[in-house]
């Protein structure tokens, strides 16, 4: 601000005063009127000569303000339907409305039309998909792997490929193991894998063949053959399937299931959100570690609720703790597992932990989160 500047400032306010002056002494019963007046003129004064002083400062930011404004995508109303994956699912449409209605849906008076912007565009999604998806409730189920006769392995497969037949005169009680009641995190067969814990990059094991193609960590298949023997003892079949899976056959599985989503009408991240409910994300399966055994008989192939209801069903679920395998993901612990019930799902955690787990009724989560150091 320069002087001339300055003096005129001072003589504004001069000018002021002395009206006011000259007012209250007029009307001195009024004086609280000049008063008012002379501090609204001086204030109005020193804002508008503040926004003079700096109207270049101003106006470079209200340019930088309409600029944004106007190349914002927050400032077209006119973009893609607002309805998530979700209701596009679960709401249904009014009968009154046809197809082309839908397509030029007006919101606050503004027609919807097609864009060249690829966010913009509204496509047809396959509800077989969805369907599909909400049946297969195992995330590990993908491909049916469970119906392949050469991915599949009884007791009796596994003994002609070992050349040993004598389980019906062997013992199959399996001894338990240091009876310890406290549990080390460093544990190999402790470890936890879930969406929320993937496998480490430095976790190793070894596999060992169950029979053909399938193999498991090598340090279980000696109480996996046990259990197996004692439930033909008792005149239950269990069929061995889906044990291990590498990460290569993993990351397929689920990209293809991907893949089948996005030909289906969905965009990448809703393909991927309904692929994750179906086949497990890759670095997250059990199976990837050897310790998953996934379990029918001779009499029922199909992995669902049902298996729960069959001979080698119930008989898993009583005895497999005595052999070191926990029902993986129990019934009424959907909450915690994030997993439906599987009947058919065993892991290995050895004898002393799977018996602890079984008789406080609690899955491998709440096992972990308490009792586990």
């Amino acid at each position: 601000m320069n002087a001339g500047n300055l003096q005129k400032k001072l003589t504004f306010k001069q000018k002021v005063v002395s009206k006011v002056e000259k007012f209250n002494r007029k009307h001195k019963r009024l004086s609280f009127l000049g008063i008012a007046y002379a501090l609204s003129m001086i204030f109005c004064y020193n804002v508008l000569f503040y926004f003079y002083r700096n109207a270049k400062r101003f106006t470079s930011l209200a340019c930088i303000v309409l600029f944004f404004a106007t190349s914002s995508s927050f400032a077209y109303p006119t973009m893609s339907v607002g309805i998530s994956f979700a209701t596009q699912v679960n709401t249904p449409v009014n009968d009154s409305l046809s197809s082309e209605a839908v397509s030029d849906t007006v919101i606050s008076d503004t027609v919807v039309t097609e864009s060249d912007a690829r966010l913009a565009v509204i496509e047809d999604v396959d509800t077989s998909l969805i369907e599909e998806a909400k049946d297969s409730e195992n995330p590990d189920v993908a491909e049916a792997e469970h119906l392949d006769p050469q991915k599949q392995a009884s007791l009796d497969d596994i003994l002609n490929a070992t050349g040993d037949d004598s389980y019906e005169e062997e013992d199959s009680t399996v001894d338990t193991e240091s009876g310890t009641t406290e549990f080390n995190s460093d544990d190999w067969k402790l470890i936890l894998v879930n969406k929320q814990h993937p496998i480490p990059d430095d976790y190793e094991f070894h596999l060992g063949t169950i029979s053909g193609n399938l193999r498991c960590d090598e340090r279980i298949i000696t109480p996996l053959l046990d259990m197996m023997k004692a439930a033909r003892k008792d005149g239950v079949s269990l069929i061995i399937c889906s044990p291990y899976r590498d990460m290569d056959r993993q990351t397929m599985l689920f990209n293809n299931k991907v893949k089948r989503y996005m030909e289906g009408g969905m965009s990448y991240m809703d393909a991927f959100n309904l692929a994750s409910q179906a086949v497990t994300v890759p670095g997250a399966s059990e199976h990837q570690i050897g310790l998953a055994i996934d379990i029918i008989s001779d009499g029922y192939s199909s992995l669902d609720e049902g298996f729960g209801n069959t001979a080698a069903g119930k008989w898993l679920a009583a005895n497999s703790y005595k052999y070191g395998f926990i029902l993986r993901y129990p019934k009424g612990k959907e909450d915690i597992t994030s997993i439906e019930f599987e009947p058919w799902h065993f892991r290995y955690v050895g004898v002393d932990a799977a018996t602890f787990i079984s008789e406080n009724d609690i899955c491998l989560e709440e096992f972990w989160s308490i009792y586990v150091k």
